[in-house]
């Protein structure tokens, strides 16, 4: 991994009797999609909100290019929070400019930037709509114009994907690759772990305000231990496995066809894994496999992804993230 551009170091946070942030380091690279996971409630939007200065941090610090961050490196920023704070009654053109005119842009760049963002992000014609009256959709573009009008050196997305279609979904991956191939460090949050693992190069897990884990996604999803994937005919409960031992693998699931999953030593040998399987029937299944990200983020926080993303949508509800009327 490339040398970090945005760092995190040692972030504490406390409300109350609670911690939101335990020490919390990690790094972002210059250029890339970054990952930022964990369960509800591990510390996530507290770390975002610290980056921009909204929540203070008890210890720690966070720099920028090698620098602690001041309100100048976060006038180069670009921010779209969960909680979308865009004003209601404002028509979206104006609000989009108006947002650019705050980061000191002058009144023809703004107005140029607002018409670019807005007819990018599939917007166009609705310029003069207000901001309520737009659908759920829609207004999460729009947040996303206003994060990227002023042409943010780095962008932090609170869940840019939640209650988007998949051509929603579709345009902000593409979006997000395009200011990464850019120079754009972006960091987001998000809790469907099948479009982490697709669009972003890295990621890091924290877990009660502890960072658990963190890396490049293929080498997560490796693992240090390699994953033999084997089936045999007829062998739904694949007793084949039995007893492998230690020094050739640990099968860590079967699946319901009957698909052993099976971690391998560094010394083990899968010819005599595959000698084993094809003594006890006719092997239908024989493949080296990665971990899925979900499966990474399981381990390391003992959660499952759905009840991470039930917890968020009733957490959500509950909040009411969105503004105006959904459509």
């Amino acid at each position: 991994m490339t040398s970090p551009e945005l760092e995190l170091d040692g972030l504490r946070r406390r409300y109350g009797t609670v911690t939101a942030l335990d020490g919390l380091t990690f790094g972002v690279p210059a250029g890339q999609v970054f990952g930022f996971l964990g369960p509800n409630g591990a510390g996530k939007t507290t770390t975002m909100r610290a980056i921009f200065g909204v929540a203070a941090l008890d210890a720690g610090e966070i720099r920028w290019r090698s620098r602690p961050v001041g309100e100048a490196a976060r006038r180069t920023f670009g921010y779209m929070p969960e909680e979308r704070g865009l004003y209601p009654a404002m028509e979206l053109f104006d609000q989009v400019e108006y947002f650019a005119l705050l980061h000191g842009m002058d009144a023809p760049a703004a107005a140029s930037a607002a018409k670019h963002w807005i007819d990018r992000l599939g917007l166009s014609g609705r310029e003069g709509t207000r901001i309520d009256a737009l659908s759920h959709g829609n207004q999460q573009r729009a947040q996303l114009a206003v994060a990227l009008v002023h042409d943010p050196e780095l962008l932090v997305l609170d869940e840019p994907f939640s209650g988007l279609d998949p051509g929603g979904i579709d345009d902000m991956s593409s979006i997000l690759r395009e200011r990464a191939a850019a120079g754009v460090t972006v960091l987001f949050s998000s809790h469907q772990l099948d479009l982490v693992e697709d669009i972003c190069e890295a990621v890091a897990i924290i877990h009660h305000g502890r960072l658990v884990v963190s890396g490049p996604v293929a080498e997560l999803r490796r693992g240090d231990r390699p994953r033999l994937a084997v089936r045999v005919s007829g062998d739904t409960a694949a007793a084949w496995a039995a007893g492998l031992g230690e020094t050739s693998g640990t099968v860590d699931a079967v699946r319901a066809d009957g698909t052993a999953e099976i971690s391998i030593t560094s010394s083990a040998d899968s010819q005599a894994i595959l000698d084993r399987a094809r003594a006890a029937g006719t092997v239908e299944h024989f493949a080296y496999e990665d971990r899925s990200l979900s499966e990474v983020f399981r381990r390391a926080t003992g959660a499952s992804v759905g009840q991470a993303e039930a917890e968020h949508a009733a957490a959500s509800m509950a909040s009411g993230v969105t503004t105006g009327a959904r459509r």
